[in-house]
């Protein structure tokens, strides 16, 4: 599981959300949502802001030697 998949998944519980909860919300399709909470490692990034939003977050570049 990515880092990113364990942040979605862990912030969806944290503010009692179903996955179709999420998808609702965020306005991406449900599908999207489970692609990225099981990992997958090609995804839109602009559908990735579009949930990371719901929580006051957005993808952004990080140096390698940081992560």
């Amino acid at each position: 599981m990515t880092k990113l998949a364990k942040y979605i998944k862990a912030k969806r519980k944290e503010f009692g959300l179903t996955q179709v909860d999420l998808s609702q919300k965020s306005g991406v399709g449900l599908r999207f949502v489970r692609e990225m909470e099981q990992g997958k490692e090609t995804l839109r990034l602009d559908k990735v802001n579009q949930v990371l939003a719901l929580f006051g977050a957005e993808m952004t570049p990080v140096k390698l030697s940081e992560v």
